[in-house]
């Protein structure tokens, strides 16, 4: 229901006065003072809800802006800021910044003037002079050298993006006052009805005095928070404008649960009012008057009064837009009963890596044992996973999901069944899994070295529509002891809790639950990618969109799998024309939508006169499939199927591409300029050139007389699959436990050390190869 209302909030920000005008009109202003408590929306819950803020307030902490030394400021950083800012405003958010900066901009000017001050004496002698220090100048007068100076930067810099900036000067009594209070707050209306972005800064020539305490009302005014700083300040006016978010910009990552430096000290991505207890404060920051504790008490300030707050590292690139996006930066503070009680996805990896290490310590017929139970469940359980399964049938149905879709997030008693073989097949295999000697090495008398297969890891497996690939791949990791975090769509949301329900049970039966965790927050796929961390190797499945778009966005994370299956099946000139059409048949239409379906049909050309071309053609035309030419093809016919528009494009679906190529080096070559290094497949009764193109093709999988629909895990008698891999180094083709292990090297000694077997010491080598048990 929630979620209907922000959708409706969205269209509602589009099209009413939340709307802000573009950059040819005038914007909505402000509320009058007497309407400004009233909130125009449900405050944000959820990270992916800040899409839709419209009217922003980004503070910029001294640290975020002033230099490491100090001495002026750091201009780079600063102008990342204001093309960010610039950026939410051409957008057509509305954006008011509070920022310091004035001290130190007015100190680094006043100290080069001071320098330039001094006698020639002092300069040519420096030893009868004193060393200068910046830090000694008085504040104040920093602050009325450096206010000009600050905005001119800041207006030159925003002039860049064609947007008009203003300078509103406050003090603290200004918030206090009735009069000047609602003369601010008509100005700022004024601007941002005038297409200018404020910026907001206090008055830090003058002495402020002393902060009115909360419980004190000023003149008749409602209570507000105590100005102390620019973070107060910040929630003051947040509040008062009806924010939708506040971003507090500081020079640490968020609220640690102690300071950063400390050991055990962990980022809290989410903030409640709960937590203020568990947290130990560090000193404020050596630059501005502010520390974190005056940060958190102003952001839950706001959070009270229905502004969404996020503080974040300033220094971090793209902070704004990043956070805007929905993204997981900094610390947001929510009172979402649901966020607050949601295991955070760093700790379901961290108890990943935990329970790999419990499954690791089990044996061999311990893992087999929970696969074997898992297998059990999914057929004891078939009315409660068909049940769940249903209802995202019913609901996919209702969102018009497309049939091939539907397809595969359909399950039945058959898939079941099939499963539960497969993953017993998984469990009699799992034996020799974990811990096996791939080799032994006689280095020296008594120095034995052995290399033995180990689980990766952490596993995140991002899977589309296929609730089906949630027990294989749970199988797969309790056998190959690797921990592994799952991210199913949400199309099969019921089908995918109630299939890792029985997961859970099962890893119960050796005490291991935690070693595989389904993540069923809205978590935004491109935060997962980020945890480098926590994660080791990331397997996408589900359309090449998605695993093209994980491949590019995963930076430090490798990934297995592949983008595309642009699959080959050649009928050379020396082939059956009975096992053509059969093999032919298969590969694209036993299902179309897999990836190991054919999508381009290869003929030599001498077939082009006999009956094999003609036959092959009706039989794809009676199955219902689409066909194009390619180029070749296309010239030699004066009436056919329309040309194919690309020759490296899967289908996905009942069409294909038929080409002709002159010779068996000419398919060769198409496969390797156009195919995604998938599966090909020859058909030919000639033993010569079967084995010349099995050599020569370089893909994953190359067949000879066989469907490309073989290159599966299950049909290669793998149990299951968590993937295909078109990489190069690793796994490739069908990627079953074999490819979730990776490996260690253990050296047993007695009293070995290298510097013995130097020139002249007491031990040689001998590096003798020793049989494996």
């Amino acid at each position: 229901m929630l979620r209907n209302s922000y959708k409706a909030l969205r269209n509602n920000l589009l099209s009413n006065t939340w709307r802000a005008a573009s950059s040819h009109g005038p914007r909505q202003p402000l509320l009058p003072p007497e309407k400004r408590l009233e909130k125009a929306h449900p405050q944000f819950t959820e990270r992916s809800q800040l899409k839709y803020a419209r009217r922003l307030v980004v503070k910029l902490g001294s640290a975020v802006i002033t230099r490491e030394d100090n001495h002026g400021l750091a201009l780079g950083r600063l102008a990342s800021i204001v093309e960010q800012v610039a950026e939410c405003h051409l957008e057509g958010r509305e954006v008011i910044m509070v920022t310091s900066g004035a001290v130190a901009f007015g100190k680094q000017k006043l100290a080069q003037e001071l320098l330039m001050s001094l006698s020639m004496r002092e300069t040519l002698n420096p030893k009868d002079s004193k060393e200068f220090d910046g830090a000694t100048l008085e504040p104040r007068a920093a602050a009325a050298v450096g206010q000009s100076g600050l905005m001119s930067l800041y207006d030159a810099m925003f002039a860049q993006y064609g947007v008009k900036i203003a300078q509103v000067l406050v003090t603290k009594p200004d918030f206090y006052n009735e009069e000047t209070r609602n003369n601010l707050f008509s100005t700022l209306s004024e601007l941002i009805s005038l297409n200018i972005v404020p910026i907001i800064n206090t008055n830090d020539a003058v002495s402020p005095p002393m902060f009115i305490r909360d419980d004190e009302p000023a003149g008749g005014a409602r209570k507000g928070i105590p100005i102390k700083d620019n973070d107060s300040l910040s929630a003051m006016l947040a509040a008062e404008v009806q924010a939708d978010l506040l971003i507090l910009m500081s020079d640490v990552d968020g609220i640690y649960n102690k300071p950063p430096w400390e050991d055990g000290a962990k980022l809290m991505h989410t903030y409640t009012s709960d937590d203020m207890n568990s947290i130990e404060f560090g000193k404020k920051s050596k630059v501005g008057t502010g520390g974190m504790d005056s940060k958190v008490k102003a952001a839950t300030w706001a959070l009270d009064r229905g502004v969404s707050v996020v503080i974040c590292n300033g220094m971090q690139e793209k902070a704004i837009k990043t956070i805007v996006g929905g993204r997981k930066v900094g610390t947001f503070f929510t009172e979402s009963t649901e966020s607050a009680n949601s295991v955070p996805v760093e700790v379901m990896a961290e108890n990943a890596r935990i329970g790999s290490r419990q499954m690791q310590a089990l044996t061999a017929a311990q893992r087999a044992t929970a696969v074997n139970n898992l297998a059990d469940l999914l057929v004891s359980r078939e009315k409660y996973i068909l049940d769940a399964n249903a209802k995202d049938l019913a609901e996919a149905k209702k969102n018009g999901l497309a049939k091939p879709l539907l397809s595969r997030l359909s399950l039945n008693s058959a898939k079941l069944k099939n499963l539960s073989i497969g993953l017993k097949q998984i469990a009699d295999d799992s034996h020799k899994n974990v811990g096996r000697v791939l080799r032994r090495t006689q280095l020296a008398d008594g120095l034995e070295l052995k290399q033995v297969t180990v689980p990766i890891g952490v596993l995140l497996v991002i899977f589309e529509s296929r609730p089906d690939s949630l027990p294989q791949v749970a199988a797969l990791a309790m056998a190959s002891a690797n921990g592994l975090l799952l991210k199913g769509g949400k199309e099969a949301a019921h089908s995918n809790k109630a299939l890792m329900e029985l997961v859970k049970e099962a890893l119960s039966s050796v005490g291991a639950e935690h070693a595989v965790s389904l993540v069923s927050t809205r978590e935004e796929i491109s935060d997962l990618l980020a945890m480098e961390n926590h994660i080791d190797l990331i397997i996408p499945r589900g359309s090449s969109e998605l695993v093209r778009n994980i491949q590019e966005q995963s930076l430090h994370i490798p990934v297995l799998g592949h983008a595309e299956g642009v699959c080959h099946v050649y009928i050379d000139r020396d082939a059956d024309l009975k096992k053509a059409l059969h093999i032919a048949r298969d590969a694209k239409c036993d299902y179309p939508a897999a990836c190991n379906a054919m999508e381009t049909l290869l003929i030599h050309e001498d077939l082009m006169s006999g009956e094999i071309f003609n036959d092959v053609c009706n039989m794809l035309k009676r199955e219902g499939v689409k066909i194009y030419s390619g180029p070749r093809l296309n010239q030699q016919l004066t009436f056919g199927p329309p040309a194919a528009k690309s020759l490296r494009h899967e289908y996905g679906a009942l069409e294909c591409c038929i080409e002709i190529v002159p010779s068996l080096e000419e398919a060769i070559n198409h496969i390797h300029t156009y195919g995604s290094g998938h599966t090909d497949v020859i058909v030919t009764e000639n033993d010569a050139a079967a084995k010349h193109f099995l050599g020569s093709v370089d893909s994953a999988c190359v067949f000879h007389n066989a469907s490309s629909r073989f290159a599966d895990g299950f049909r290669f008698g793998l149990g299951a699959e968590v993937g295909i891999s078109t990489a190069r180094i690793h796994a490739r083709g069908p990627v079953g436990v074999e490819g979730l292990l990776t490996t260690k090297w253990i050296l047993n000694g007695q009293d070995h050390a290298a510097a013995d077997f130097a020139e002249g010491g007491k031990r040689t080598w001998i590096h003798e190869s020793l049989p494996i048990d």
